[in-house]
């Protein structure tokens, strides 16, 4: 197949787990055999317009303006426009600008689409301005589409709730489980002679990092406990100030091969998001058998419960409670291994994912 990835972050442009699906997608399916350009945003002018790397090919435009942390670019939407040796297109997100050029690309030409949904909902914005979206330009987005991928069943239904139309296929984030486990290294980037808990995410409002802070500091009051912060973003000078430099530590971003090294060194990983998809990092966090405590998103929340616990968004007494729970009862990370294993494989997700595309010619 030649496939067009439509993805408005790739790895390692930029970080995060979006990006890095986006980019772990495009390297296996290209090892697959199949030719794999990815059309992009570039994030920093020093990155070259067109760059082939890890078997697929990365194209790149430069932005225009940013609405809401939605970058809009005048290039790609002109390649979108001129694009025809393609069999199929693949975009990555509805929230994206991008993929609602692909969605007009479909409306108006014969090449089939394909649309990812990593999350209903942005963290850059209230959830109002996105409950509306999806009502008007999200739905007519995902009603172009071909296929619709979505994390999960309960995100499935959701998705049709808004009055989506078009296919939809469940087919779960996976991650490389046998690159997160228990076993091997721990990082040297944690030094601690306690309990460590990670928060491994963007420092924006969204992931509501403060929450983490907040609840690993009252832990820390009975309890030799750290809380490292794996991540940056906007709100990073704001939290160390917060932050007391004995409880907490900022590793700022780590590079993703690290990541498995990092995992071993907590007991626990802390996500007190406000909004999801099916976060990488839960997934990874099982893998390595650490169990997690995160916000109760409906979609999410019987995963999680499968190895952690879920508390109710903005509830710091209950990350406490739950936190010291998995400090004390850690055993519960094993579950979510196991869990991980038999559903959550990255190769089975690339898989489903292929195939579906074929299906769509």
């Amino acid at each position: 197949m030649r496939i067009l990835r439509v993805a408005q972050k790739v790895y390692p442009d930029v970080k995060g787990g979006g990006p890095y699906h986006v980019h772990a997608m495009s390297r296996d399916q290209a090892a697959m055999g199949h030719d794999v350009t990815v059309l992009t945003v570039r994030t920093d002018p020093e990155l070259p317009p067109v760059e082939t790397r890890d078997g697929y090919t990365v194209v790149r435009y430069d932005p225009a303006v940013n609405l809401l942390g939605n970058d809009i670019s005048l290039g790609l939407a002109r390649f979108l426009a001129e694009a025809e040796a393609y069999d199929v297109m693949h975009a990555h997100s509805h929230l994206y600008f991008a993929t609602n050029l692909a969605a007009i690309k479909r409306f108006l030409g014969d090449i089939p689409l394909a649309i990812t949904n990593h999350g209903l909902y942005s963290q850059n914005a209230p959830e109002w301005v996105f409950d509306l979206y999806l009502r008007t330009v999200g739905r007519w987005t995902f009603n172009q589409a071909d296929v619709v991928f979505c994390y999960t069943e309960t995100d499935k239904e959701r998705v049709r709730e808004f009055g989506v139309s078009s296919r939809i296929e469940v087919v779960p984030n996976g991650i490389d489980t046998e690159r997160f486990t228990p076993e091997g290294p721990e990082s040297e980037l944690v030094n601690s002679d306690g309990q460590v808990v990670l928060f491994v995410g963007r420092l924006v409002e969204g992931k509501r990092p403060q929450d983490a802070i907040r609840a690993v500091s009252r832990v820390a009051e009975t309890r030799d406990v750290e809380l490292y912060v794996v991540g940056d973003g906007t709100m990073r000078s704001e939290l160390e100030a917060m932050a007391d430099d004995d409880i907490v530590t900022f590793l700022g971003q780590v590079p993703y091969d690290e990541m498995p090294a990092i995992y071993r060194t907590g007991v626990a990983l802390l996500l007190p998001s406000r909004a999801e998809g099916l976060p990488r990092t839960v997934l990874e966090a099982f893998a390595s058998g650490v169990p997690v405590v995160s916000s109760h998103l409906e979609h999410t929340a019987p995963i999680v419960q499968e190895g952690g616990e879920t508390v109710p968004i903005g509830d710091v007494e209950g990350y406490v409670q739950s936190l010291e729970r998995m400090l004390e009862f850690g055993e519960i990370g094993k579950k979510g291994r196991k869990a991980v294993v038999e559903e959550f494989r990255w190769r089975d997700t690339v898989k489903q994912a292929t195939i579906s595309l074929q299906s769509i010619i």
